[in-house]
C-alpha cells in the first residue's frame, strides 16, 4: 500500500510583541537614510526669563519678548497666555519657517542603543507598573481574590454583561475627560480575574478596558492631553465643536457596548468562537485565581479587609490624576502605600503567610510584568530614531502641502487619513498636538472652515491608528494579556473602520453645516 504524505502547507505566523517592534525599529533606521531630513523652528517659553525662545532648524537659539505681538508676527495665532500660565510647555512647531537639513541616518548601532534609550526614558511608568504587579501579588497571596470572585459570580449569575457594560462606560468617561491611556493597564489585574470567572475571554478583557477609553479619547470633551492643548496650539478655545464631539462619544461609545454584546454572545454560546481561543488555556492559567479549596472560598473579614483596600487604590489614582496632578512617581507611591498595608495585614496572624512569604509574593508580582514593561520601553526608542533623525517634521511639511486649495469635505477628511498616518509617527496625543496644530490648523483658514474641525480630524485619525499601532500602548497591553497581534487586530478593525467612516461623516457634517 503506498502511503500518501500530505504536503505541509506554509502558514505565515504573526510573530510576538518584541519582534514586531524589533522590527519596526530597523524600519525607523532605515527610513532616516531614505526619507529627507528637516525641521521647523521651534517656540518654547523660558518661565525664568519670561520671555520666548526661538530654535531654528540650524540649532541658533534667539530670544524675544512673550507678547501677543510677537506670536502674531511669527505666525503663530495662539494666546499668549497659554504660554505663560503653562498651558504649552511643550515645543511649538513655527508656521512657514521648515528647513531641508543634512541628512542624519541613523546607523546600526542606533537598534540596541534607542531600545535602552527609550526604556530609561519610561522608567517612570515601569516603577508604576512593577509596584502594581508587586500589589497583586500580594493580594493573590492572600486568598482575597478567590474568595471574592467566588461571592461575586454568585450574585452576578446569569447577569454577567451587566459588569462589562459598566466598566465600559466608565472607561469611555475616563477617556473623554482625562485622557486614560497608560493608567488603565492598573486595571487589567483587579477587572482580568473578573471576567475570566464570568466566562469571557482575552478579547472580551482588553476590549472593555483598553478599547472602551480610547473609544472615549478619539471623542475627547475636556480631556487636558488632547482636545485642550490640541485646541490650545491650534489659537481656539476647547469648548469650540463640544456639542459635536459630546454627540460622536455617546454614539461611538453605544457601538462599543454593543459591539462588545455581541461578541460575548457569541463566545458564551460557544467558547471555540473565541478570537484567541486557541491560547485560552495559557490565559486562564495566568489570570484565573479561583480554585476548588474550600479553605480559600471562607469570605473572611480579614480578606474583606485586604479587597477593599486594593479596590480604594484604583478610584484614588483617578481622583489624583484628574484634580491633584498626580503622574506615574506619584500613583506609585500611593499604590505602594496601599502594598505595605496589605503586606502587613497578610503576612501577620494566625492565618499569616510571614514577612518571607509576603516578600517573595510582591517580587513574584512584580516580575511577572517585566516584559510589559520592555514593550512600553522599545515602542519609545522608535520614536527616539525618528526625532533624531529629524524626519518627522519632513512628513508633516509634506502633509501641509498635500491638502493645499482642496475644498473643505475633501479638505478635512484627507487631513483625518494625514493624523492617522502621524498618529503611528507620535503615538502621544500631546506630542502630535504640539508638533502638527500649529501647522497644519491655519490651513483650515485657507478653505473657509473652521479650525476646530482640524483638532477633531487629529482625534479621530490618531486614535483610529492607535487601536493597531505597535508604537502605542496596544502592544504592552496585548503583552500583559499573552495576547497574539492577530487575534486582537482581527477584532479590532471593524471598530477602526467604524470610527474612520462615523468619523468622517462627522467631519463633513461639521464642515457643511458651518
Amino acid at each position: 500500500m503506498t502511503e500518501v504524505r500530505k504536503k505541509k502547507r506554509f502558514k505565515f505566523k504573526m510573530p510576538g510583541a518584541f519582534v514586531i517592534l524589533f522590527v519596526l525599529t530597523i524600519v525607523a533606521v532605515a527610513a532616516t537614510w531614505l526619507i529627507p531630513a528637516g525641521s521647523y523652528s521651534k517656540l518654547t517659553y523660558n518661565k525664568p526669563t519670561s520671555e520666548l525662545q526661538i530654535k531654528n532648524p540650524g540649532g541658533k537659539t534667539e530670544k524675544v519678548p512673550a507678547t501677543q505681538q510677537q506670536l502674531d508676527k511669527l505666525g503663530v495665532k495662539i494666546d499668549i497666555k497659554q504660554f505663560t500660565s503653562g498651558g504649552i510647555t511643550d515645543p511649538i512647531s513655527i508656521p512657514n519657517t521648515y528647513q531641508r537639513l543634512k541628512q542624519r541616518p541613523a546607523s546600526a548601532a542606533a537598534v540596541p542603543n534607542s531600545m535602552v534609550r527609550g526604556t530609561i526614558e519610561a522608567v517612570d511608568i515601569m516603577v508604576f507598573i512593577f509596584v502594581l504587579g508587586g500589589l497583586i501579588g500580594v493580594v493573590k497571596a492572600s486568598g482575597a481574590f478567590e474568595s471574592g470572585l467566588i461571592a461575586l459570580t454568585r450574585k452576578t449569575k446569569g447577569h454577567e454583561f451587566a459588569l462589562i457594560f459598566f466598566v465600559s462606560v466608565l472607561m469611555v468617561l475616563g477617556g473623554t475627560l482625562c485622557g486614560i491611556e497608560e493608567e488603565a493597564v492598573a486595571f487589567y489585574p483587579i477587572l482580568v480575574p473578573v471576567f475570566i470567572a464570568m466566562g469571557y475571554d482575552s478579547i472580551v478583557c482588553v476590549g472593555a478596558i483598553f478599547l472602551a477609553s480610547s473609544i472615549g479619547t478619539a471623542f475627547s470633551t475636556i480631556n487636558p492631553f488632547s482636545v485642550v492643548i490640541a485646541s490650545n496650539a491650534a489659537g481656539i478655545d476647547f469648548t469650540q465643536g463640544l456639542n459635536w464631539r459630546i454627540f460622536g462619544c455617546a454614539i461611538a461609545a453605544m457601538f462599543v457596548i454593543f459591539y462588545l454584546h455581541w461578541y460575548t454572545k457569541k463566545i458564551k454560546a460557544d467558547p471555540k468562537s473565541s478570537y484567541s481561543y486557541e491560547d485560552h488555556a495559557s490565559f486562564d492559567k495566568m489570570w484565573s485565581v479561583v480554585s476548588d479549596d474550600g479553605e480559600n472560598a471562607v469570605f473572611t473579614v480579614r480578606k474583606k479587609i485586604i479587597l477593599v483596600l486594593f479596590v480604594i487604590t484604583f478610584p484614588l489614582m483617578v481622583w489624583g490624576v484628574m484634580s491633584q496632578g498626580w503622574w506615574f512617581p506619584t500613583m506609585a507611591a500611593s499604590f505602594l502605600t496601599f502594598a505595605i498595608l496589605i503586606m502587613i495585614l497578610t503576612g501577620t496572624g494566625k492565618m499569616g503567610i510571614g514577612e518571607k512569604g509576603v516578600v517573595d509574593a510582591f517580587v513574584e508580582g512584580a516580575s511577572s510584568l517585566v516584559g510589559v514593561s520592555l514593550i512600553i520601553g522599545l515602542a519609545r526608542g522608535i520614536n527616539i530614531v525618528l526625532n533624531e533623525g529629524m524626519i518627522s517634521d519632513t512628513m508633516l511639511q509634506f502633509s501641509s502641502t498635500l491638502v493645499k486649495g482642496m475644498s473643505g469635505p475633501i479638505f478635512i477628511i484627507v487631513m483625518m487619513f494625514i493624523f492617522f498616518i502621524l498618529g503611528f509617527i507620535v503615538p502621544s496625543s500631546s506630542g502630535l498636538a504640539v508638533l502638527s496644530m500649529p501647522i497644519l490648523a491655519p490651513l483650515a483658514d485657507t478653505v473657509d472652515i473652521p479650525r476646530f474641525v482640524v483638532v477633531t480630524a487629529y482625534q479621530i485619525g490618531q486614535y483610529a491608528m492607535l487601536f493597531l499601532a505597535p508604537t502605542g500602548l496596544v502592544m504592552a497591553t496585548l503583552q500583559m494579556l499573552d495576547m497574539k497581534y492577530s487575534h486582537w487586530f482581527r477584532f479590532v478593525w471593524p471598530v477602526v473602520v467604524f470610527l474612520l467612516i462615523f468619523g468622517g461623516g462627522i467631519l463633513v457634517a461639521e464642515v457643511m453645516i458651518y
